[in-house]
């Protein structure tokens, strides 16, 4: 029986792997059974932290507001409480970037949910 060679497929999927390896140091770059293992644990924190992004930047936009809601004299729960029984439905993304950029508008949407 003739022996197989695949040299292109080989060659092929040696080089993709050494290219999301690029910028890693030493041998994790350059050496393809090593650098193997590199992308993979990299790929699979890159997975992970996509998810691990979105819980940290509500965490983020949770803190911002808290701290501008205190400034105008009332907590975070109680605000979007107060803004959940008003019906105004803002994100805490928008919210978050109102407390930064405009604390005065952010101070009226307050008012207008307090009363």
């Amino acid at each position: 029986m003739p022996r197989t060679k695949n040299k292109v497929a080989s060659h092929r999927r040696r080089k993709k792997i050494l290219k999301l390896a690029k910028g890693y140091w030493g041998s994790r770059s350059k050496v393809y059974t090593i650098a193997k293992g590199s992308v993979e644990k990299g790929l699979v924190h890159a997975y992970r932290d996509r998810k691990l992004k979105k819980r940290t930047f509500r965490q983020l936009w949770i803190v911002r507001i808290n701290a501008a809601a205190r400034e105008n004299g009332i907590t975070y729960s109680k605000l979007i409480d107060a803004m959940n029984k008003k019906g105004v439905e803002i994100n805490r993304k928008v919210l978050a970037s109102l407390a930064v950029e405009n604390p005065a508008t952010f101070a009226e949407l307050v008012k207008f949910s307090t009363n």
